[in-house]
């Protein structure tokens, strides 16, 4: 029975705030990071085949061996509707039934928790771990860099930053 931890985020894009949490996670056997296809609160965020492509160079860089991106998401998505943390969770242990799951929250989510669809439902199923970064840096502080063309190498790992300075799409 190995112990998955799942990692939900929008990594848009990823950041050395996100590395930060998933150090933390050393101690399970798997470390699903799972980009979020579209924004419950509606977010704008950057493509999710991009984003996708950001946390696979991400993984790289972490060098972490219990680390890989799934694409649950993008299976479970239907346009016009959300993709819930509940439908991910269970879907993920469909195709894991004898695992444990714990459901990784960072802090921007861990106080609008109980507004999760079937949040109650989340909590008697699985376990729910609250992990805030012990480095301050957000995507945000990433995007608000690019757009005044600052250097971002220090928000980031390097394959994040190379291709984010290939990119036009911030």
């Amino acid at each position: 029975m190995n112990k998955i931890a799942v990692f939900g985020s929008a990594f848009n894009p990823p950041s050395i705030g996100h590395r930060s949490v998933i150090e933390s996670l050393i101690h399970f056997d798997r470390v699903l990071l799972v980009p979020s296809i579209s924004h419950a609160w509606g977010k704008e965020m950057l493509d999710y085949a991009k984003r996708c492509d950001l946390v696979k160079a991400f993984i790289k860089d972490l060098s972490l061996k219990n680390v890989e991106l799934s694409r649950i998401e993008e299976r479970l998505y239907k346009p016009e509707q959300r993709v819930t943390t509940y439908a991910v969770l269970k879907e993920i242990q469909s195709e894991y039934p004898d695992d444990n799951l714990t459901f990784v929250i960072g802090p921007d989510n861990l106080f609008n928790f109980g507004n999760f669809y079937q949040a109650d439902k989340i909590l008697e199923a699985w376990s729910v771990m609250a992990c805030p970064e012990t480095v301050k840096v957000r995507s945000t502080d990433i995007r608000a860099r690019i757009a005044r063309n600052q250097d971002i190498s220090s928000l980031t790992t390097p394959r994040v930053c190379k291709l984010l300075a290939n990119s036009r799409h911030y």
